[in-house]
């Protein structure tokens, strides 16, 4: 399955979440991302059946390591593409908005290529 821009976010506020509140739950997964819960119940069916979560007996989400992986690689994105618009002299807010936008639709050698042009202008400052 094509996991799409609409799985990476929320495999992405899992990990966000787990990182600040164990153990994560539906409903705060509903809050982080303002969606609904029946959107959240469903996305969380899919993943599950995909084996990108796993939903324990009280309803407790964790990650695999597939779904933490992916997690991983899209908040990596999402971190670098904000400090390099912001580098550009974009307000933080923007940045990390125009960020999130980006994270789904550049290919991985593109992010590459920015990350390491990022570095190579950090280390020049």
């Amino acid at each position: 399955m094509f996991l799409g821009e609409s799985g990476e976010m929320y495999l992405e506020a899992i990990l966000v979440l787990s990182q600040k509140e164990m153990p994560v739950r539906s409903l705060d997964v509903a809050k982080f991302l303002g969606v609904s819960k029946p959107s959240v119940s469903r996305a969380m069916g899919i993943l599950k059946s995909e084996n990108y979560i796993n939903i324990d007996s009280q309803g407790y989400i964790t990650l695999t390591g597939k779904g933490e992986s992916i997690a991983k690689k899209i908040y990596e994105k999402r971190v670098v593409f904000k400090e390099f618009i912001m580098y550009l002299g974009v307000d933080e807010e923007t940045a990390a908005r125009d960020a999130c936008k980006i994270e789904h639709v550049l290919s991985d050698q593109t992010f590459e290529a920015i990350k390491e042009f990022k570095e190579k202008m950090v280390d020049l400052k």
